[in-house]
């Protein structure tokens, strides 16, 4: 008598040009016993043509490739509605500017592109998980650097924090820093379920998709300040 796996392995999709880095992406994960590749597309149009088909639960999109690139193709894909597959956007800093696009889109995060194979898988789980934070410190950085570069005319009005309560901000707050929900609740004495709670409300009032765009509202609206 046969049985059934305890759990579906993490389906994902990988969007690049480079054969080779393809490659390398898929001999990692594939090597879990959690995950396993799906899908591969060279660039942004076959991508969504793929995923009409084959689906996905992440997908890992680089930015600049030949033909449809990944910020346009993530515009599309996140579009679809917040059942479609969580996209996590490999860049590398010198990219920067082309990636709050694709965060204001909808994309749950980044990744380095020479990031070691252990936080890519780490990754993959943690925006699966529902968590959109990736590599706290890198996602961090690069909120705090897109900030100072976006026009004032792009960026959130502090008004859209009005209907935030005072402990909401709070968790905000600490979001932007990097505090995962079990860090927010030692921090301000409050139970796990209590934050996660806090969270989805703050998601819900700034119809944000996931933390990574509500951290880019806290940014943008000066709520929270680079360095700080």
């Amino acid at each position: 008598m046969s049985t059934a796996p305890e759990s579906t392995p993490i389906r994902v999709a990988l969007v690049d040009d480079q054969q080779l880095v393809r490659a390398g992406f898929a001999l990692v994960i594939n090597s879990q016993p959690d995950m396993e590749v799906v899908a591969e597309a060279s660039d942004g149009a076959q991508a969504l043509r793929m995923l009409d088909s084959y689906a996905a639960d992440v997908v890992l999109m680089d930015v600049r490739m030949a033909g449809m690139d990944g910020l346009t193709a993530t515009e599309q894909l996140t579009s679809r509605g917040a059942d479609g597959p969580k996209v996590v956007i490999l860049t590398t800093f010198d990219l920067d500017e082309y990636v709050m696009r694709a965060i204001k889109a909808g994309a749950s995060g980044f990744l380095l592109k020479d990031v070691p194979p252990e936080d890519m898988l780490d990754a993959i789980r943690t925006v699966h998980a529902g968590d959109g934070v990736i590599a706290p410190s890198s996602t961090k950085r690069l909120i705090e650097h897109l900030a100072q570069i976006l026009p004032d005319e792009q960026k959130a009005p502090p008004a859209v924090l009005d209907t935030l309560t005072d402990r909401e901000r709070e968790v905000l707050v600490l979001m932007a820093r990097g505090r995962s929900n079990t860090e927010i609740g030692a921090e301000l004495f409050v139970a796990e379920a209590t934050v996660k709670t806090h969270v989805g409300r703050v998601l819900s009032k700034l119809g944000a998709r996931d933390r990574v765009q509500a951290v880019v509202v806290a940014y943008e609206t000066g709520l929270v300040t680079p360095g700080s």
